[in-house]
């Protein structure tokens, strides 16, 4: 069999995305050696992407996402190399795809959080159009959490019958115990960690509405470490500093690098994931890996990942923000309850077990 996947994301700076794509073809290449895989990708990810094994091919689409050529010359070049099916790891397939389909759908959060960044009335049907066609086309629809699956059932209904869930995993470098990196700036010797973009559904403002509350209220005294791009279309989150007079204490170094983030992981006191929504939430099990306690939001998908490995509050309440994080800074046997729960929890979600059953999704369509 011939197997298409879409590789235009395989990079970190495609975030959640591009770690799924990444660990899909590196798990796939180690448990299957009878297929052949062809794998689409645009620059500078063809050239800097090294062939895993002789039955995978790379292919270069130059087709951005989102753009007219994604829409054009892609189902070109997919028709002309011919594959028995396509797997796109994204929502974004061409209209004009003939080929049988898998889509892996990460979230639905424009659905809920349209944002600014595509605030335009076309640029919102289109998105809508191609989600919707390409939902319809797929033979099978890979969910990465039962919270996603049920949301696609409500905004979908057609979908009911053709989506399977699939948890991802963690990369095996948070595993691992690393010495400090060059990371380019002063890490604090104590502080509070989050990792992401910073969009209006991370809710960031209310992360510093809390570390505030926490200073004032709790006497904390380290540090908030808030990793990612700062984003002009946000600006919340560095007035929301400004306004409590906290530039001395939140700490923003910019993106990080993905080998020093394990680092910044082991490190923190706690890390806080304080997302109104979430498809997934990758760095919650990159905090249980790193043996760092998790308090989180209690709504979409993060009370699923995290279960009995983390600390929940209302992301809508500072206070109660606050309160949730200083009970694992102060409580001993607690802290050690959710690293040891954490830890246990971890072994539900592996790579190489998602790309078990993403292989098995594929021969389910192409078996029949």
């Amino acid at each position: 069999m011939k197997i298409g996947i879409d590789c235009r994301m395989h990079s970190t700076k495609f975030t959640g995305i591009g770690k799924y794509t990444q660990q899909l073809i590196k798990h796939l290449a180690k448990i299957d050696s009878e297929n052949t895989y062809l794998l689409y990708f645009n620059n500078p990810e063809f050239e800097e992407f090294q062939v895993p094994a002789e039955n995978f091919h790379k292919i270069l689409v130059d087709a951005p996402h989102y753009s007219l050529k994604e829409q054009t010359k892609f189902p070109l070049v997919i028709r002309k190399t011919n594959p028995d099916l396509i797997h796109f790891t994204h929502f974004n397939s061409p209209l004009l795809n003939i080929k049988p389909q898998v889509t892996t759908i990460h979230d639905l959060t424009l659905n809920f959080y349209p944002g600014k960044k595509y605030n335009k009335t076309y640029q919102r049907l289109a998105y809508k159009a191609i989600l919707h066609k390409s939902l319809k086309a797929s033979k099978k629809i890979i969910a990465v959490s039962k919270n996603t699956e049920q949301d696609l059932h409500k905004l979908y209904p057609f979908t009911r019958n053709k989506t399977t869930n699939i948890y991802e995993g963690v990369d095996d470098i948070f595993l691992q115990e690393i010495q400090k990196p060059d990371l380019g700036f002063e890490l604090p010797s104590k502080y509070l960690l989050y990792t992401g973009n910073w969009r209006s559904h991370k809710n960031l403002p209310n992360l510093i509405k809390a570390f505030h509350i926490l200073k004032e209220d709790y006497n904390y005294k380290g540090k908030l470490v808030l990793t990612g791009k700062p984003n002009p279309l946000y600006p919340q989150t560095k007035t929301t500093i400004t306004r409590y007079k906290l530039n001395d204490d939140v700490i923003m170094p910019g993106l990080i690098p993905e080998s020093h983030l394990p680092y910044l992981y082991q490190q923190a006191e706690c890390y806080v994931f304080p997302s109104f929504y979430e498809g997934f939430g990758l760095p919650i099990l990159e905090a249980f890996a790193s043996k760092t306690p998790v308090c989180t939001s209690n709504t979409s998908c993060l009370p699923e990942i995290g279960g009995n490995a983390t600390l929940t509050f209302n992301p809508n309440d500072p206070t109660e923000i606050a309160l949730r994080i200083n009970q694992i800074l102060t409580t001993k046997d607690l802290r050690e309850k959710l690293i040891a729960n954490g830890t246990e929890r971890l072994k539900e979600f592996s790579f190489k077990k998602m790309a078990e059953e993403t292989l098995e999704v594929y021969k389910s369509i192409l078996l029949k």
